[in-house]
């Protein structure tokens, strides 16, 4: 299996000829799901004891798995959060994983952390962290919320011993479900503060909950940019109470806070610099592959003391002076998942970036004014950043169902139904620089039918 031989060549040239070919195509399909049955039926037995060779198993990959995995990369999958990785980001993953790069520790990995911490500070300096900032690359969102919540209530530990209570982490009614994950799992209370119409939580609308909390409160989450709408918190002012309740901010931009990148929506973001910790998912809005979270520290010592782990055969590597990613966050073994932004960024420059973040924003804007001016419908929230939520006037969620299925049955796009208090309603989550203003008209014209 190791060895470096005839057979060998062929099959990497096979796999890498599929994936150029994947990587370059402009006529992707949409594709769909498939039921567990039909692919058992039309893959049959694939992993025996004898194998059935390397060409028979790319042919059930290319021919029966790919195209039972909708394409999120595709410029009409309008649903949850796409990702629309650039083509020298795709490219550069397949490096990482020829060169077997450990992103471990400085002294495994110390060219590929280098050009991530590179991309750490490019990051931090653009949110208005301090140059001492730094971080780490982590799978997604989840696991860099969890991570800096860790490092809250340790530094929380530290400076205030016990709370008189269980520890508490506030947040947006709004706020990801990953904030609510990450509570469980550390065995802590949440306290949701409802934000009001707007959907962006306010420092006024905190205050009592800090107010009657107090020590208890170890961390409050502001959201950059929900999900759900793309709203931003006003993190200025939930900041401007952190030296009277002595919290640790916690910014989570996973999806928004890529926003910062263009002038349209870098106002929306005010008090961001004044984060304990922040994250944000280049597979979202920075145009990287799965899976990439950018998580990083104000003061990047709180996240080492919460997380180096020490074992004997360790001490080669927490003993040391050098920066190694995996004392950072939850998490040993590490890929190095944010260099293949590194070589976009590289290649492209910044400025690609923000052109590309910026056009987004304006398409929203302008699907959104298109939205407004037709008959039946009607926006839910004005968009602040590119997703933009609407309804169709008396559409039950059975007709919202059976229009998205109509629309993935036809290959025509991928936008699925969603609801808010209690009503049902859709939304455009407009990501990738391929998607056109004309192509979101034509799928609010299958509307009418």
């Amino acid at each position: 299996m190791h060895a470096v031989t005839d057979e060998t060549a062929v099959l990497v040239d096979a796999v890498l000829a599929y994936a150029r070919e994947r990587m370059l195509s402009t006529t992707t399909p949409l594709d769909h799901t498939a039921t567990e049955l039909e692919l058992r039926e039309r893959s049959g037995r694939t992993v025996t004891e004898d194998g059935i060779g390397a060409e028979r198993a790319l042919e059930v990959f290319a021919d029966v798995l790919a195209p039972a995995c909708i394409t999120t990369d595709h410029p009409d999958y309008l649903s949850f959060i796409p990702t629309a990785p650039t083509k020298a980001a795709t490219a550069f993953d397949l490096v990482v994983s020829a060169t077997a790069v450990y992103g471990g520790s400085w002294l495994e990995g110390s060219g590929a952390v280098y050009a991530e911490n590179e991309v750490l500070s490019f990051l931090a300096a653009e949110f208005g962290l301090p140059d001492s900032a730094g971080g780490v690359f982590v799978q997604g969102g989840t696991l860099g919320n969890l991570s800096a919540l860790v490092a809250a209530r340790e530094s929380a530990v530290a400076r205030i011993g016990d709370p008189g209570g269980r520890w508490v982490v506030v947040c947006n009614a709004e706020a990801h479900s990953s904030i609510v994950s990450a509570a469980r799992v550390m065995d802590v209370d949440i306290v949701t503060v409802d934000p009001g119409p707007s959907g962006r939580l306010t420092g006024e609308a905190v205050r009592p909950t800090l107010g009657r909390l107090g020590d208890r409160v170890f961390a409050v989450v502001a959201t950059a940019g929900s999900t759900n709408f793309g709203i931003v918190d006003d993190i200025a002012s939930i900041a401007a109470l952190g030296d009277e309740f002595g919290f640790w901010l916690h910014v989570d931009g996973a999806y928004g806070l890529a926003g910062m990148l263009s002038p349209l929506a870098r106002p929306l973001f005010a008090g961001v610099d004044r984060a304990d910790s922040l994250i944000v998912d280049p597979h979202k809005w920075l145009f990287a592959p799965f899976d990439a979270c950018a998580l990083i520290y104000r003061d990047p010592e709180a996240g080492r003391r919460a997380h180096t782990q020490h074992a004997d055969y360790l001490d080669t590597l927490t003993e040391a002076a050098e920066w190694s990613p995996s004392d950072y966050a939850v998490q040993l073994t590490r890929r190095a998942r944010g260099l293949p932004l590194w070589f976009s960024l590289a290649s492209h420059g910044a400025g690609a970036y923000r052109d590309a973040v910026t056009a987004s924003i304006q398409l929203a804007r302008r699907i959104a004014g298109e939205i407004e001016s037709r008959d039946g419908f009607h926006l839910v929230r004005e968009p602040q950043l590119s997703v933009v939520v609407f309804e169709r006037d008396g559409w039950s969620r059975a007709d919202y169902d059976a229009w998205s299925a109509g629309l993935l049955r036809d290959q025509r796009a991928f936008v699925v139904p969603s609801s808010h208090a209690g009503r049902p309603n859709t939304r455009f989550a407009i990501l990738n620089p391929r998607t056109t203003f004309e192509s979101l008209v034509g799928i609010l014209d299958t509307m009418d039918v």
